[in-house]
């Protein structure tokens, strides 16, 4: 059976709920300033310059791309297909992202990505609440045992019980000879890309960019061949 069946490989993109701090409603730059003073460097930068990092926080950020990969068999290859969800509306995107999950026969997906654990699943999850969504059976996991979360994170995986360092999917893709999925752009510039540009197909294609390292360093964390570029589908 093949190790990674039954699987959404997942990353999301974020960036803070308004361009600047100065665009939010009153009460939400107070709570920002009161978030930004227990920020690291929040003794040396203001609230307004700190802003940039909101979009980290699902308190004060949004989702703007969801990018989705699975595995599947074709004609006897394994091929990977690449989904994007990406739009101003994240409601909207939360909605079609539950929609996606809760369908098909598979009553349980269960999810891979980098960091997941800490960043893309909580966010999601809260995000999602906060618009009013219900959580898909495949993410609302609380009192489940530790053994019942399907969630492969690709750092903890690396980690192998060592909590003491932070391996970025950069890194990880350079030891293995995976491509860079930060060819164009990397996390810190997408609040400008989407912003001053407004360019959301760019922030999906770094988005699917992330999956596709992911998918490649899961097969060679399993000792198997990388993905060749057919065998890599992407929707439309």
């Amino acid at each position: 059976m093949f190790p990674y069946d039954n699987l959404f490989l997942i990353d999301i993109e974020t960036v803070p709920q308004y361009p600047l701090l100065i665009d939010a409603p009153e009460e939400t730059q107070q709570l920002w300033a009161d978030k930004a003073r227990l920020l690291k460097d929040g003794d040396r930068l203001t609230a307004e310059e700190l802003y940039e990092r909101a979009g980290i926080y699902a308190e004060f950020g949004r989702i703007i791309c969801i990018s989705l990969g699975y595995f599947h068999q074709s004609g006897g290859n394994l091929k990977l297909r690449i989904k994007s969800l990406y739009g101003d509306d994240e409601a909207t995107l939360l909605n079609d992202f539950a929609r996606l999950v809760n369908s098909g026969e598979r009553q349980r997906w269960g999810f891979a990505g980098h960091n997941i654990k800490e960043f893309d699943i909580p966010y999601l999850c809260r995000r999602m609440l906060i618009n009013g969504i219900a959580l898909p059976k495949s993410l609302d996991v609380a009192g489940l045992k530790p053994w019942e979360v399907n969630f492969i994170d690709t750092l903890q995986l690396w980690r192998f019980g060592d909590n003491k360092n932070y391996t970025s999917l950069k890194l990880l893709a350079h030891c293995f000879g995976i491509p860079s999925p930060k060819q164009d752009i990397d996390g810190s510039q997408v609040a400008e890309v989407y912003y001053a540009d407004g360019d959301l197909e760019r922030i999906a294609a770094y988005c699917q960019r992330d999956v596709l390292t992911v998918a490649q360093l899961l097969l060679r964390m399993k000792s198997m061949p990388m993905l060749t570029e057919d065998q890599v589908e992407v929707a439309g």
